[in-house]
């Protein structure tokens, strides 16, 4: 680390404490070269994740859209924001622990799917019938017959 006021590149570290809820780490430091203390901040850098659409195309992966989503099928259901956000916060958790940096939109909707069946079964099928771009009734019944059954 440079020190800021000399230019000297070596430095001791004095204290380190989380700042920013975790997301930061803050670091007081000590110039080995002039003795003068100084203060960083390190942020932990993640990588992006990409989300392969249907049509092939590719784009950085967006929580609001997520979260749009979430509050659509949610609207006027007794679902708290916070709930609305913890599963955000859920599925995001899910797409940063795997192993990959690409994941497909398709993969996306089925954790949101699974997510809402546990939590409000009409929100679900409000996703589920975008989702899976239901065609007519029949497709729309068959998905009720199959949450029924996975209910018993």
């Amino acid at each position: 680390m440079k020190c800021p006021f000399c230019g000297f590149e070596e430095s001791k570290v004095i204290d380190s404490r989380p700042a920013d809820d975790g997301e930061r780490i803050r670091r007081r430091r000590e110039c080995l070269g002039c003795a003068k203390r100084f203060t960083t901040h390190e942020v932990i850098e993640t990588v992006p994740i990409v989300v392969v659409k249907r049509d092939k195309s590719r784009e950085v992966f967006n929580r609001s859209k997520l979260m749009s989503g979430l509050l659509r099928a949610c609207e006027k259901r007794p679902i708290s924001m916070e709930q609305i956000e913890g599963m955000a916060d859920s599925i995001e958790a899910q797409l940063q622990s795997g192993y990959d940096r690409e994941v497909t939109s398709q993969h996306i909707g089925e954790l949101v799917m699974d997510i809402l069946k546990e939590v409000d079964k009409v929100a679900y099928i409000r996703f589920a019938s975008v989702y899976k771009n239901f065609e007519d009734t029949d497709t729309f019944l068959e998905e009720l017959s199959r949450l029924r059954k996975s209910q018993a």
